[in-house]
């Protein structure tokens, strides 16, 4: 039976279809990822591999660092957009810089060393408290902008211009600002929540505003949204922006970035995929979390979305019975599914069942047959009793030694 007639989807009641085309996904992992404080910056070659595992999952355009930030960077943005060249990547790349030439001036340079395009986003801070902190004003953003932007045009950098804390910025601002970069020439704004500010509410808000004025502008102008996870709404603020007519969305692997990070890249892939909206082969996705996870040295928590080591894993009685009978029918879709709302087989992972204090007999039968134990009824019962009065997951050895004793 077809998984979606047994199930009702209350996601798809009144919803709007899903695109035609798959969203575009950009990957800042390599950048605004590492500048979480307690992440280690990776050597050129794990970046490397990083990158041909964005190149893999049909992550559109990578984020391959902010040049600007000395020579180390330099380096490896040049070797990473080498890399791209020379193993024909279909990944795209861009880079950060402040909105000022002499960030922009490396981008350029490495475009005409390495010969492929790579898209300046150059960023500018456009909130009130920023500019009351900065003691910028009006005039002093447009001179910023104006001097950065006709720089980085003149360089023939394709120019994406991003505005810091979006959310927070006072819509005549963001008016005067977008329709003066609209008619320098630049083609594609960027939405931030640079400090995780937004709700989902404000967030549709925000992209609609913005949509309306670029519609005004009788310009084609494309639409990135950059949130972060201050409020743990980084993900569906972002999914939000989407459906709300963003054409590209930012995210990080695991979510890393500064305070909090930014919204998880792996997790958007996850839901954009399970919506119809993302046709890219997804089956690397855990392995391009398991290594930067070790490439950065952060934790992929045991509850994580996906890639957590429970994500798929239960010792409980009457979920683990229900996942045996589904498999039984002999369709791994539905055993997936029946107690589960993301199916570990399109991801390359499957379905554990483990031993502990709230399991029954039937996961005891289940381990055993899928290691290829006999045992007799009464060393099942044994087992079952030691399980019920242990304080946690029994694990293999400990079942292997019971079943030796």
């Amino acid at each position: 039976m077809n998984i979606d007639e047994i199930i009702y989807d209350w996601n798809q009641v009144a919803q709007d279809t899903p695109r035609s085309k798959s969203i575009e996904l950009c990957d800042e992992t390599l950048r605004d990822g590492l500048q979480s404080p307690s992440v280690i910056d990776p050597p050129i070659e794990i970046k490397q591999q990083m990158l041909q595992f964005m190149n893999d999952l049909g992550i559109y355009i990578a984020d391959i660092g902010l040049p600007g930030a000395g020579p180390r960077a330099v380096s490896d943005v040049k070797k990473l957009a080498e890399y791209i060249r020379d193993q024909r990547l279909s990944i795209k790349a861009n880079c950060a810089a402040r909105t000022v030439v002499a960030d922009i001036k490396p981008i350029a340079e490495i475009q005409d060393q390495v010969g492929i395009p790579i898209v300046a986003y150059c960023f500018l801070g456009t909130s009130p408290i920023r500019q009351y902190a900065e003691d910028w004003d009006l005039e002093k953003l447009f001179t910023t902008t104006d001097q950065a932007i006709s720089f980085a045009l003149k360089q023939n950098l394709e120019v994406a211009f991003v505005t810091e804390d979006t959310t927070r910025s006072r819509p005549d601002t963001l008016k005067k600002l977008f329709e003066h970069v609209i008619s320098l020439g630049c083609k594609r704004l960027v939405l931030c929540d640079t400090v995780g500010h937004a709700t989902p509410h404000g967030t549709e808000q925000l992209v609609q505003w913005t949509k309306n004025l670029i519609q005004t502008s009788k310009e084609s102008i494309q639409l990135d949204w950059h949130g972060h996870n201050d409020r743990g709404l980084g993900v569906i603020n972002s999914i939000v922006a989407a459906h709300a007519g963003c054409d590209r969305i930012h995210g990080t692997c695991l979510g890393i970035g500064e305070r909090v990070g930014n919204a998880s890249i792996d997790q958007l892939i996850v839901n954009f995929k399970l919506l119809g909206e993302y046709s890219h082969d997804v089956s690397q996705l855990v392995q391009y979390v398991e290594l930067t996870s070790k490439a950065c040295h952060i934790d992929i928590p045991v509850n994580y979305p996906l890639s957590g080591s429970d994500a798929f894993r239960t010792a409980t009685g009457v979920h683990a019975a229900a996942v045996i009978k589904a498999e039984n029918r002999g369709n791994q879709l539905l055993a997936d599914m029946i107690y589960s709302g993301v199916p570990a087989i399109w991801f390359g992972k499957k379905q554990e069942i483990e031993i502990g204090p709230m399991s029954g007999l039937s996961n005891i039968r289940y381990w055993l047959q899928k290691r290829g134990f006999i045992a007799s009824d009464e060393k099942i019962q044994e087992i079952f009793k030691h399980a019920k009065n242990s304080c946690r997951v029994l694990n293999d050895e400990e079942l292997t030694d019971l079943l030796a004793n």
